[in-house]
C-alpha cells in the first residue's frame, strides 16, 4: 500500500508539473501588445520552408522567426520589436530633454513638416519610433536598437550650424550612407561624419575640419567671401532662395551664397532620374532650365549627350510621380511631341512644350502640369521608382462600392441593395411619390434625381452617394481617404456641422460628402471662368466675404475666389418668408440691399437667396439657418449640463418655452431624448452652451 500511495503521489506531482509547463508554454506562446489590442499575438518560433512572406509592422523589415503574429488581422512583429520597451529614460543624441523620457509610438505622421525625420537616419519611415515627451525629436526603433551598441562623442564646437553636432566615427552600423550625401560637398558619406540630431544636416569630418574661412568665387570677383552663420533666414544670390545656417558673404556688397551653392558637386549621376551623368558648368550668364522651364543663373549642370542644361536641383527630378490631383501617374518629359498649346492644370498658365513638364501617358488624357507646380507641396505627390508600380496603384484605387447587390433589372442596374450605413434594404427609384422636401442621408442635399430609399423608414441616398468607394485617393491629399458614417460631425473644409457620410483624409481631416464631390478644377455658375484650387490663397471669398486661411478655388484670369462652403451651397432652398423656392443668386445690381428675414443690411456684392417672382432676397444664413445639413433626431454632442442626451430638431410643435431663457421655441431646438422629460432649449449659442 505504501508503494502504491507513493506511486500515486509521484503521478500527481508529475501531472501538476506537466500542467504548469503547459500553462507556462501558453503564456510564452502569445502576448497582448498595446499597439494591437484586438487579438493576442502568437509566437512563431521557427520559419517554415516557404517563408513567412510578410513584413514586420514594427520595423518594416521582411519578417523572420522568431516573431509574433495575429492570423486574424495579418499583423506581425519581430520578437525583438514586440519586446521593445514602451519607454526609455534617455537617449544620447538628445541629452537636453533626458528628464522627460522617450515613449514608443506606432508610426510617425509622414506629412508633418515640423518633424524632419529620425535623428539618426533622417528618414520618416513607417515604423515604431521613440518620441521625446517635450519636443518633436524622435528616433525610429531600428536606429534606437542599433545606436545602443556604439558611442557618440560630445557635440562639435564648430560654430557653423545652428544646432550642436554629434560626431560618429563609423557608419557601418547604420544605413544613412546609402541614402544621403554630405550637406556641403555632396559626396557619399563613407567616412566619419558630424550629424545634427535636430535637422537633416550631415557633414564629413574632413569637410568640417578643412572648410576654408575665406574663398574667391567666380560669381563675385570684387571681394573675397567670408564664412558666416545665420540663425535667421538669408537670401542666396545664386539659387534665389531663403536659407539659414552657414553661408559665404560679402558685407560690403550684401552678397551671400549658401555653402551648398559655393561648393557644388562636379558630377551628378542617378540613372533612376536620368540615363546620363550631369556635369557642372560654371558660368555667369542666366539660362532657362530644360527640366523645369524656369530661369537660372551662374551655376548649371549639362548633359552633353542630350544637350540639356538644368538647375542643380533639377538634376534629381523624379521621373515618375503619383499626384493626388490626377487619377494616373505622371511622367517627366524634357519636351512634348504631338501636343498643341497646353495650359497647366494647376496654375492655368501656358506650359512651354519645348521645356520640361509632367504629363500623363494614358491615351486621350491631356493632363500636363509645370514641374514647379506639381512638386510644390510634398504632401500631394509620391515618387514612383518603377513603372510597374503605377499599375499596382491603379488596381488598389479601383475599390468596389460599399453595397451588396440583391436584385438587378434587365439593364443590369441594381434595383435593391444593402448599404453599410443602414440596417434595412434600399430600393431604387427615380422620383418622389409625394411633393415633399427629402434630403439624401449621405450628402444632406435635396433628393432631385435617381435615388435609393428605405421602404421601412425615412432613409434616402442619391445613387451616386450610395455607389461611392469605401477607400479612395482624394486630390487634396496624397494618402488614401476612408468613407465613414457619422450622425454629427463638423466638416474641416466647409466648416458646417453635418449629418451623413464623411471621408477621413490623411491624419486629421474630416470632409463631408458635399465637399468630397468637388474636384480641384471646377466650373461654377457664379463665375464665367474655370476655378482651380490654390493651396496658398489667403484672401477673401467672393461668395461670403470671409477670409480664407487654408486655400480656396480661384480664377486664373481675374481676382475671383470661392471657398468650399460657398461652392457646396444648395442651389435652392425653402423658407416660410416665400411660397416659392428661393434660388442661390450671385450678384445684385442694387446699391443698397436688405434681408427680408432679419431686416438688416445685406451686402449686394455677396451671394444670397432670392425669389424673382416675389422680389424677395435674404442672407444665406437667414434662409438656411445655423445647421442646414443636420438631420432631425441626431444626438447633439456639444457639452451641456443636462443629464440626458439631447437631440436636434429643426422645428417643434406648440412653441414651448426654452428651459434656459424662458422664451418661446420656434425653430432649431435641442430636446431631451427621454419622452418623459420636457427639457427643451433654443439651439442658440447662449442657450446651448450656458445651461
Amino acid at each position: 500500500m505504501k508503494n502504491e500511495n507513493e506511486s500515486v503521489s509521484v503521478s500527481k506531482n508529475e501531472s501538476v508539473s506537466k500542467n504548469e509547463d503547459e500553462s507556462h508554454d501558453k503564456s510564452v506562446q502569445q502576448i497582448q501588445h498595446p499597439f494591437h489590442k484586438e487579438h493576442p499575438l502568437v509566437l512563431v518560433a521557427e520559419q517554415n520552408n516557404e517563408g513567412l512572406k510578410a513584413y514586420c509592422d514594427g520595423c518594416g523589415e521582411l519578417l523572420s522567426a522568431p516573431c509574433f503574429t495575429c492570423f486574424h488581422c495579418n499583423y506581425h512583429l519581430h520578437k525583438q520589436c514586440a519586446e521593445a520597451p514602451l519607454e526609455i529614460p534617455n537617449h544620447r543624441l538628445h541629452p537636453k530633454h533626458s528628464y522627460a523620457g522617450f515613449f514608443l509610438r506606432q508610426k510617425p505622421c509622414l506629412y508633418d513638416d515640423l518633424v524632419y525625420g529620425c535623428a539618426l537616419c533622417k528618414e520618416k519611415r513607417n515604423m515604431f519610433f521613440y518620441e521625446c515627451n517635450d519636443c518633436v525629436f524622435f528616433i525610429d526603433i531600428k536606429c534606437a536598437q542599433l545606436s545602443s551598441s556604439f558611442k557618440f562623442s560630445q557635440p562639435s564646437k564648430h560654430d557653423i550650424h545652428q544646432h550642436p553636432l554629434t560626431f560618429i566615427e563609423s557608419l557601418t552600423i547604420i544605413d544613412v550612407s546609402k541614402r544621403f550625401n554630405c550637406s556641403w560637398c555632396h559626396e557619399p558619406l563613407i567616412d566619419a561624419i558630424y550629424l545634427c540630431p535636430d535637422c537633416p544636416f550631415i557633414i564629413h569630418k574632413k569637410c568640417l575640419d578643412e572648410l576654408p574661412i575665406e574663398i574667391d568665387h567666380l560669381t563675385h570677383r570684387l571681394h573675397p567671401l567670408i564664412l558666416n552663420r545665420s540663425d535667421s533666414d538669408y537670401f542666396c544670390n545664386l539659387c534665389q532662395k531663403q536659407h539659414s545656417g552657414p553661408f559665404y558673404g560679402c558685407s560690403l556688397c550684401h552678397f551671400n551664397i549658401n555653402v551648398e551653392c559655393a561648393w557644388p558637386r562636379s558630377t551628378v549621376e542617378d540613372k533612376s532620374r536620368h540615363q546620363h551623368p550631369f556635369t557642372l558648368l560654371r558660368r555667369q550668364d542666366s539660362f532657362i532650365c530644360d527640366a523645369c522651364g524656369t530661369e537660372g543663373n551662374c551655376i548649371s549642370y549639362i548633359c552633353s549627350i542630350c544637350n540639356l542644361m538644368v538647375h542643380k536641383v533639377c538634376t534629381s527630378l523624379p521621373r515618375i510621380i503619383n499626384f493626388s490631383r490626377h487619377d494616373h501617374c505622371v511622367f517627366h518629359k524634357y519636351f512634348l511631341k504631338g501636343f498643341r498649346r497646353q495650359d497647366c492644370k494647376i496654375c492655368f498658365n501656358e506650359v512651354k512644350l519645348d521645356r520640361g513638364s509632367y504629363s500623363c501617358r494614358k491615351p486621350g488624357c491631356n493632363y500636363v502640369v509645370h514641374v514647379n507646380c506639381v512638386l510644390e507641396h510634398e504632401g500631394l505627390y509620391k515618387v514612383i521608382e518603377e513603372e510597374k508600380q503605377c499599375e499596382e496603384l491603379e488596381e488598389k484605387s479601383m475599390q468596389s462600392s460599399i453595397i451588396r447587390i440583391i436584385e438587378v433589372n434587365e439593364a443590369g442596374e441594381a434595383t435593391k441593395i444593402e448599404h453599410f450605413s443602414h440596417q434595412h434594404c434600399l430600393v431604387l427609384a427615380d422620383k418622389m411619390e409625394e411633393e415633399i422636401d427629402r434630403k439624401c442621408d449621405g450628402c444632406m442635399l435635396p433628393i432631385s434625381n435617381i435615388f435609393y430609399y428605405c421602404s421601412e423608414c425615412h432613409f434616402f441616398l442619391h445613387k451616386t452617394c450610395a455607389e461611392l468607394p469605401r477607400i479612395k485617393q482624394h486630390w487634396f491629399h496624397q494618402s488614401n481617404s476612408t468613407l465613414y458614417f457619422d450622425s454629427f460631425k463638423k466638416c474641416d473644409f466647409c466648416n458646417q456641422r453635418c449629418s451623413g457620410f464623411f471621408y477621413k483624409i490623411g491624419e486629421g481631416w474630416d470632409m463631408c460628402l458635399r465637399c468630397a464631390k468637388v474636384s480641384d478644377i471646377i466650373e461654377c455658375k457664379g463665375h464665367q471662368h474655370f476655378l482651380f484650387f490654390d493651396f496658398k490663397y489667403m484672401e477673401k471669398c467672393n461668395g461670403c466675404g470671409e477670409t480664407n486661411r487654408y486655400g480656396a478655388f480661384r480664377c486664373g484670369k481675374c481676382r475671383f475666389a470661392l471657398d468650399f462652403g460657398c461652392l457646396t451651397l444648395p442651389h435652392s432652398a425653402l423658407h416660410k418668408i416665400d411660397e416659392h423656392k428661393l434660388k442661390l443668386t450671385y450678384h445684385d445690381d442694387n446699391e443698397q440691399s436688405y434681408c427680408d428675414i432679419c431686416e438688416k443690411y445685406r451686402d449686394p456684392s455677396l451671394w444670397h437667396y432670392s425669389c424673382s417672382i416675389c422680389d424677395t432676397s435674404a442672407h444665406i444664413k437667414c434662409v438656411l439657418g445655423h445647421f442646414p445639413f443636420l438631420k432631425d433626431g441626431v444626438t447633439f454632442i456639444y457639452y451641456h449640463k443636462h443629464h440626458h442626451d439631447l437631440k436636434f430638431f429643426r422645428k417643434v410643435k406648440g412653441y414651448p418655452e426654452c428651459s434656459y431663457c424662458g422664451k418661446l421655441c420656434q425653430e432649431e431646438i435641442l430636446k431631451c431624448e427621454k419622452s418623459t422629460c420636457n427639457y427643451i432649449i433654443h439651439n442658440k449659442y447662449k442657450c446651448r452652451w450656458r445651461y
